[in-house]
């Protein structure tokens, strides 16, 4: 329950149907329709923050000079009005400017006790002041401008000094003002951008369409106690992940082995290396490998680390299974084998790449079973958990039951559809190809060439997978 010091229930007489709840000592200025944006500004496309200026009167305590100010503003600061780059104490006039729903009437002040300061009724007066653009938070100014009736301004991502939307359709009219405002008001941003439909299929990366602000997309930023520099016109990076790559990291232990099949500018592989594990990481895209090669000096991990720019059957097929076989051969090894698979448009469809990767091989006790995980997004309304593994399962081609660590809810991605992570362990059986998954893919890729198995993300997943949460 909320205790009577910290909230209080009251009626205004100015909306005497409105039920105010204060919580905290804390009045929502929206709640008051003197602090809102003036009603004109409502359908503008382009900024005009000279539009935003309005007068409205508001309680002041003007404070008799032979009292003592900061005792006064101790015992009255719940009550004061706080608005953006608004100062509601001036101390050369001891005048204290009141929030106008919190005090109405003298009345309002009885529990503050203002007369034992040798304050009396005289001392509150209705002033006028001055509000403009400079007063509103851009959540404010965009809910005072955007379209009532329709879906608003949900999210944005900050990447180093960049703000990134995915603007929806009906909000397009508005984006150079939403990207004027955002400047003006997300400390630190120099740039704003939205994404473009046109999306680069091969590297799932995206083109960008500037809004506001400088055209400079190389970036710096910390993420789980690592740095990384990036352009992020060319690689993809998503801070909505963040939570997700610490997750995983902590199952890492040092002297494991890492193998990162989409690995980015490296969220996954600079972390680990840190830890102490032998890392190898792979991303088809030319400027993530830059990128990542650059991180992993730049965090000083280059020696626990194997960077590669391939395709990631190849990887699989080459880099990887090469890997596996000596780790097998290696009694000494006593760490962990882990696989990340973070592409979650496509990722599952390498999974069939792993029965029967070590067939032909000569046969020694695998010292660890690697632990995929890969990531998939769950569509649809039923348990997400139970359509992930479904879907692993289908183009793994076996179950998963007796090898499942866990099936982990990464993000929500869009209504129905969330992002998914599913820990299995590969077994023996299925990487010799001993098992019915093992056998079958093992014949389906004798007559099939490779490159019929490779494909570009789809414009649609793409889009997809970068939409905004709420």
């Amino acid at each position: 329950m909320i205790g009577a010091k910290t909230a209080a229930l009251f009626l205004t007489h100015r909306t005497p149907h409105l039920l105010i709840v204060r919580l905290r000592h804390y009045f929502k200025n929206m709640l008051c329709t003197d602090l809102h944006p003036p009603a004109a500004v409502r359908g503008m496309t382009r900024l005009s923050r000279e539009a935003f200026n309005k007068t409205i009167k508001t309680p002041h305590l003007i404070v008799p000079k032979d009292v003592n100010l900061n005792n006064v503003c101790r015992v009255i600061k719940k009550f004061l009005l706080k608005m953006e780059r608004y100062k509601p104490v001036v101390s050369e006039e001891y005048k204290i400017t009141l929030h106008p729903l919190a005090v109405q009437r003298w009345e309002d002040l009885a529990e503050v006790e203002l007369d034992k300061l040798g304050i009396d009724s005289k001392a509150l007066v209705w002033q006028e002041i001055q509000l403009g653009y400079e007063n509103w938070k851009y959540d404010e100014i965009f809910k005072a401008v955007l379209p009532e009736d329709k879906e608003a301004l949900s999210s944005f991502s900050k990447i180093g000094h960049i703000v990134h939307l995915n603007l929806k359709d009906h909000l397009l009219a508005y984006r150079e003002l939403i990207g004027a405002v955002l400047l003006d008001k997300i400390p630190g941003c120099r740039t704003v951008v939205n994404k473009s439909v046109t999306i680069d299929n091969t590297y799932r990366n995206f083109q960008m369409e500037l809004l506001c602000g400088e055209p400079d997309y190389q970036v710096d930023v910390k993420e789980n106690g690592c740095a990384f520099k990036f352009d992020f016109s060319k690689v993809y990076w998503n801070p909505r992940l963040s939570t997700e790559h610490e997750k995983v990291v902590k199952m890492l232990n040092k002297n494991d082995i890492l193998f990162d099949l989409y690995a980015g500018v490296g969220p996954f592989t600079v972390p680990a290396a840190r830890k102490g594990c032998t890392v190898f990481s792979n991303d088809l895209n030319p400027d993530s490998y830059q990128a990542l090669v650059e991180n992993c000096t730049l965090n000083k991990v280059s020696k626990n680390v194997k960077c590669y720019n391939k395709d990631a059957i190849d990887f699989i097929q080459q880099e990887m299974k090469h890997a596996l076989l000596e780790t097998c051969a290696n009694e000494s090894f006593k760490g962990h084998i882990h696989i990340t698979m973070n592409l979650p448009a496509m990722a599952v469809e390498h999974l069939p790449y792993f029965p029967a990767l070590l067939k032909g091989e000569k046969i020694v006790n695998l010292q660890q079973k690697p632990l995929v995980h890969v990531y998939c997004f769950a569509k649809g309304v039923d348990d997400k958990k139970l359509i992930a593994q479904k879907l692993v399962e289908q183009w793994l081609g076996t179950d998963v039951d007796d090898k499942l660590k866990e099936i982990a809810f990464v993000r929500n991605v869009a209504p129905n559809k969330d992002m998914m992570r599913v820990s299995f362990y590969l077994t023996e059986d299925l990487l010799y190809g001993h098992s019915d998954a093992g056998r079958k893919r093992h014949l389906d890729t004798e007559d099939k060439p490779a490159e019929e198995s490779k494909r570009p993300c789809q414009i649609s997943d793409v889009l997809e997978d970068g939409k905004e949460s709420k």
